[in-house]
C-alpha cells in the first residue's frame, strides 16, 4: 500500500514578504522523485491562486507572476519588541489548514519545506496544528533551517531531520524507493502560473556572506534531459514565469545553461524566464546576452553588493565594478530592458564601513538600471555571519532576521535613509 504524504509549505512570520517567484521547489522536487511511490496531498500557505485569495484584487499578480500575501498583524517575539516595525505573519489563514487535517484521511508522513533560519515559527505552527489533528502522522523537515541551525531545528519536535542534499535516511524513513530522474510534483498544484526550476547545484565560489557552500556544497551540474522534461511539465501545466533558482546560473554556461537555452529555442518553448538568484556579471558574455533575451529571459538582477575594492577582495572578489557595468552594456546590445536589470547591493553588512555603499548605489544608477538594497541576514557558519556575533545572539535564529539586523547594525535612521535613497535614485532613472 502507498504511504500517503502530506507536503506542507509554511507562513511567513516577519516584518515583510512578497511573492517573488517564492516556490517550494526542493520539497517538490523530493516528492518528484516518488512520483507514483506514494498518494500526495500539499497545503501551500503561500499559494496566492488559493480560492481564498482569489476574489480579491490586492492579491493579484504583476505582469511577472509577483504579488502580496495575505497578512495579518501580530504581536512581536521578544527578541524584536524593540525593532520600530510591524510584525506580520503572511499567508493563508490557520484555519483552513485546520480544515484540511480534520477533513483529511490519516497521512502516514508530512513534509515541511524550511527555508530561512528566521522563519521557523511557521514550522513550529505546522508541527503543532500536525500534533492536533493527525498525532499519528511521522513529522519530517528538511532544507536550509535544519541543516544551518540543526540544534535548534531539533527542539521543534519533528520525528526526522534531512541535513543537506543527503536524501538516504529519508528514503530509509518511509521505506520508498526513489526515482532520481523524476521531475518536481508541479502537478499537484490545481493551478499553476508560476514555477522556479534548478539546472545546476552549488557554487563555486567562497562568499564570505553566503551558506550556499555550506548547504549544497561545491558547483554540479544536473542532468539536461531532466531539466528539459521538468520545463516542458511546466509548461504543459500551464507556467507562463520561471524564476532560476540556481546559485550560479552562469557558471560553465557553455556546458549547463548554453545547451539548456538552445533546446528552449529550438522545441519552441514560449516561457518568460526570471533570475531573482542574483546572476554573476562577470560570466555575461555579448553572445550569451543575446542567447538568454531570445531564450525568454525577461528580468536580470546582478550581485553587485559593492564597488569598493577592499570590501570586493576581503568578500570573495564575486564581481567588480567594471564587470557589472560590462554586463549591463551587453544586456542592453541583447535588446533587454533596462528597467528590468537590477543590481543587488547588501544592506547591514558587518563590514559596511569600507562597503562605500551610498557610492555604490550612485555608480549603479549611473549605469541606468534599477539598484535594490538587500537586508544583511547574519548566518551562523559563514565568516560575516560568525563576525556579528558582537551584536546578536546567533543561537537564537528569530535573530537572523535581515529587516531586525540591519535596523541593528545600521541604525533605524541610516537604514531609512539610504532606502530613500535608492528609491530617490530609482526613480531618476525610470526609463
Amino acid at each position: 500500500m502507498k504511504p500517503k504524504i502530506l507536503l506542507v509549505n509554511p507562513a511567513i512570520y516577519d516584518f515583510a514578504a512578497f511573492d517573488f517567484w517564492l516556490r517550494p521547489y526542493g520539497m517538490l522536487e523530493i516528492a518528484g522523485f516518488l512520483r507514483g511511490k506514494a498518494d500526495f496531498e500539499l497545503f501551500d500557505y503561500l499559494d496566492r491562486l488559493h480560492p481564498f485569495m482569489a476574489d480579491n484584487e490586492k492579491f493579484k499578480s504583476d505582469r511577472w507572476g509577483r504579488g502580496r500575501f495575505f497578512r495579518e498583524r501580530i504581536k512581536p517575539p521578544k527578541p524584536f519588541v524593540g525593532i520600530p516595525r510591524y510584525f506580520r505573519r503572511f499567508g493563508l489563514p490557520r484555519k483552513l489548514f485546520a480544515v484540511l487535517l480534520e477533513s483529511a484521511q490519516s497521512f502516514d508522513h508530512v513534509f515541511i519545506q524550511t527555508t530561512m533560519t528566521y522563519w521557523y515559527p511557521g514550522i513550529a505552527e505546522v508541527i503543532e496544528d500536525v500534533r492536533k489533528y493527525q498525532p499519528d502522522a511521522k513529522i519530517i523537515l528538511g532544507g536550509n533551517y535544519v541543516t544551518i541551525c540543526p540544534e535548534h531545528a531539533k527542539t521543534l519536535g519533528a520525528d526526522l531531520l534531512v541535513y543537506g542534499t543527503d536524501l538516504r535516511p529519508l528514503w530509509d524513513y518511509i521505506g520508498a524507493e526513489a526515482d532520481l530522474n523524476q521531475p518536481a510534483l508541479w502537478e499537484i498544484y490545481p493551478e499553476l502560473k508560476t514555477v522556479a526550476i534548478k539546472i545546476s547545484d552549488g557554487c563555486p565560489f567562497s562568499c564570505t556572506y553566503c551558506s550556499v557552500p555550506k548547504v549544497y556544497g561545491g558547483f554540479a551540474a544536473r542532468s539536461l534531459e531532466r531539466a528539459l522534461a521538468e520545463l516542458e511539465l511546466m509548461v504543459k501545466l500551464g507556467a507562463e514565469n520561471i524564476a532560476f533558482y540556481d546559485d550560479a546560473l552562469l557558471y560553465k554556461a557553455d556546458e549547463v545553461l548554453i545547451p539548456f537555452l538552445e533546446q528552449v529555442l529550438k522545441r519552441n518553448i514560449k516561457i518568460n524566464f526570471h533570475t531573482p538568484n542574483a546572476l554573476n556579471a562577470r560570466f555575461v558574455t555579448k553572445d550569451l546576452a543575446d542567447l538568454m533575451v531570445r531564450a525568454g529571459f525577461k528580468t536580470f538582477y546582478l550581485g553587485f553588493e559593492s564597488s569598493s575594492i577592499q570590501w570586493q577582495k576581503q568578500t570573495g572578489s564575486k564581481v567588480f565594478s567594471e564587470e557589472l557595468a560590462q554586463s549591463v552594456e551587453y544586456l542592453k546590445l541583447a535588446g533587454a530592458d533596462l528597467n528590468d536589470i537590477t543590481a543587488y547591493q547588501i544592506l547591514g553588512h558587518p563590514s559596511s564601513d569600507i562597503q562605500q555603499l551610498e557610492e555604490s548605489m550612485r555608480f549603479v544608477a549611473e549605469l541606468g538600471i534599477r539598484g535594490m538594497l538587500a537586508d544583511f541576514s547574519p548566518i551562523p557558519g559563514t565568516p560575516d555571519g560568525d563576525a556579528c556575533s558582537k551584536w546578536v545572539d546567533l543561537s537564537e535564529p528569530l535573530l537572523h532576521n535581515k529587516t531586525a539586523f540591519t535596523i541593528i547594525r545600521t541604525g533605524f535612521d541610516e537604514s531609512n535613509r539610504l532606502k530613500d535613497l535608492q528609491r530617490k535614485l530609482n526613480r531618476q532613472i525610470s526609463h
